[in-house]
């Protein structure tokens, strides 16, 4: 089986990452375990792990992602296990190497759609994942999650008057958190995919639980680069705050604090990662609220 990494992949994990040494390996016992028939690798694919597309012993299509453990697939499985294809892609079989996962269409997600549309489709989609989490889960919570990237806020930036807001809003939120429930964890337009069992299904989670409005947070920033290039993206961006809150009864103070959070955190993280042009957008779309 011939298989070549995605550039996006190789530049995420660096070319002497041990995972991604043996992956060749690791995916051939994946295959060959399942019987499976490879058709072919996703590109551009993320930055966190390899799918490929492939069919069964009884030729119905299929995807396979295979993570490496910092990207905790134990986790997005025991997520996706608990969602069981409510709002989210279903499984195909039992623990193992990867994921078996049922086929969507990994080039159609919701950022085909105009704006309004993808957004009204993205808030049906998300709102049936939070669900209470299951007993005795192993899932961070946001106050967790958001620890320990604050931290690393404070080492990168901390006396940036833009971070400094970030981690006072992100003190009081956590303060006064007024939910648990399962989160995606990073949902946003191009996480959701089109599909055959239903139109729109949410993939590659990274769960956590907290609050409704942190898992939105992402969302509103979508398209960034699309309101920098308006003279109203100030504007615009407070308005889609306000219209996804509303349409999904949050709270808007706390949707706005979190995007806030959110969007410094991914903005300094991709700064000091080297992708300047990305971390400036996050950065710049934070300043307007």
């Amino acid at each position: 089986m011939a298989l070549e990494p995605p550039q996006r992949l190789v530049r995420a994990l660096g070319e002497n990452d041990e995972w991604l040494a043996g992956l060749h390996r690791t995916a051939q016992e994946a295959v060959d375990r399942r019987k499976l028939d490879v058709e072919r690798v996703v590109v551009p694919g993320g930055r966190s792990g390899l799918v490929l597309l492939v069919r069964r012993s009884d030729d119905t299509p299929a995807a396979l992602k295979l993570a490496p453990p910092a990207a905790a697939p134990a986790l997005e499985r025991a997520a996706l296990e608990h969602w069981n294809g409510w709002g989210a892609v279903r499984l195909l079989d039992e623990a193992g190497d990867g994921l078996l996962m049922e086929r969507l269409q990994p080039d159609v997600s919701l950022r085909s759609l105009p704006e309004a549309k993808a957004l009204l489709e993205a808030a049906g989609t998300v709102r049936r994942l939070w669900v209470e989490p299951p007993a005795g889960h192993g899932f961070e919570t946001v106050a967790e999650r958001t620890e320990w990237q604050a931290e690393a806020m404070r080492a990168r930036a901390g006396d940036e008057p833009l971070v400094a807001a970030a981690l006072a809003v992100r003190e009081e939120l956590v303060a006064s958190a007024p939910e648990l429930l399962l989160l995606h964890g990073n949902f946003r337009q191009g996480k959701v995919l089109a599909g055959d069992r239903v139109p729109w299904l949410a993939v590659g989670p990274e769960p956590v639980v907290g609050e409704r409005a942190y898992d939105l947070a992402r969302l509103v920033r979508d398209r960034v680069e699309d309101l920098v290039a308006t003279a109203a993206g100030a504007s615009s961006a407070r308005r889609r705050v306000n219209r996804l809150a509303d349409s999904l009864e949050v709270d808007r103070d706390r949707l706005r604090g979190w995007t806030l959070f959110r969007a410094v955190e991914s903005g300094t993280r991709a700064v000091a990662s080297g992708r300047r042009a990305e971390g400036e957008l996050a950065l710049e779309f934070a300043s307007w609220l």
